[in-house]
Formats: C-alpha cells, structure tokens, sequence
C-alpha cells in the first residue's frame, strides 16, 4: 500500500475537511439534539450514531448509498415500516416480506 502521511496545521479546518464533515455532521444531526449526561452517555450516543452515520444514512459520494451499503429490495415487496435509531433520533425505513 502507497499510504502517505500527511500532517495538517493546528487549528486549520480547511486543511482537514473529511474529519471537519463529519465533525459537523455529528453535531448538527445528533448533539444538538441530545442533552448530555456524562462521558459514558456521551459514548453510547456517539456508538450509535455512528453505526447509524455508516450502515444507513446515505451519502452523495457514494451515490446516495451508506459506507456498510444496504440492499435494494423491490418496490411491491410489502408493507414500508420505520425502525428508530439513534434513541429515535433517526429512522431506517425497510419493507416487510410480503
């Protein structure tokens, strides 16, 4: 593997913008919305937010599809049902086997 380290200034956001995203995503979908309790609530909430970040919010450099992927069922398949993640913060929407 060519991996190549590359080191950023202190205190430059622009010269990290992959970790400055998903920084901001991380507050605006998920801490401003969760009052914190103390550093292992904190960790949970983070646990879960980030299973729910990779395995089905969707991202557009990926095609509007999750880092994990999630498979595509067929649109008369069945009934559509929301299933909460996040503490309810977030739904995943899936279709029951008819």
């Amino acid at each position: 593997m060519a991996i190549i380290e590359v080191v950023t200034s202190p205190a430059s956001p622009w010269q990290n913008a992959f970790v400055e995203r998903l920084i901001g995503s991380i507050r605006r979908e998920c801490l401003n919305y969760v009052i914190v309790l103390n550093a292992a609530h904190l960790r949970r909430v983070l646990t879960a937010y980030l299973r729910y970040y990779h395995g089905t919010r969707t991202h557009l450099g990926l095609k509007k599809d999750a880092p994990d992927g999630r498979p595509v069922s067929a649109t008369a398949a069945g009934t559509i049902v929301a299933r909460p993640e996040v503490g309810g913060l977030h739904h995943r929407y899936e279709r029951l086997a008819a």
